[in-house]
């Protein structure tokens, strides 16, 4: 096992078609998990919500999460990330965020077809602002 750098961590997170799983808090504490698509953008985690989702709910009334994201290959790694999240609900730039992410997880043809898709009244689009980063390595070595 190997303690990843910040800098190895953000580029985990960037490597291949990975989900995230995002975690947000309600104002009562409880707690929430949801797969998201996400992108690394300098030292920072983007990706986009729908206003009605729990966590779009979370993120209003408590504005930091906690990513995590792992290899399930042997020997298997993980990063965590969390941090404050800035939410834009009409981010002028939204389509273009929209078909970045889509650009990670779709067909390369299909990449507009979602960013469009995506692009939409109440889509609100966050940046995840790294502040703590815990990444491993080959866990099983």
């Amino acid at each position: 096992m190997q303690a990843m750098t910040p800098s190895e961590a953000l580029a985990f997170l960037a490597e291949g078609a990975r989900t995230g799983k995002l975690a947000t808090a309600s104002p009562g504490g409880d707690p929430h998990v949801a797969p998201i698509w996400f992108v690394v953008d300098g030292e920072s985690v983007v990706f986009s919500t729908y206003h009605t989702t729990v966590k779009a709910r979370h993120l209003a009334a408590n504005p930091r999460a906690a990513l995590a994201c792992d290899d399930e290959r042997f020997p298997f790694s993980f990063v965590v990330v969390r941090g404050r999240v800035e939410v834009d609900r009409a981010a002028p730039d939204l389509y273009e965020w929209a078909r970045r992410l889509a650009a990670r997880y779709v067909p390369p043809d299909r990449a507009d077809e979602y960013g469009r898709r995506n692009a939409v009244e109440g889509e609100w689009l966050c940046r995840l602002h790294v502040e703590r980063v815990v990444g491993q390595s080959a866990l099983a070595d």
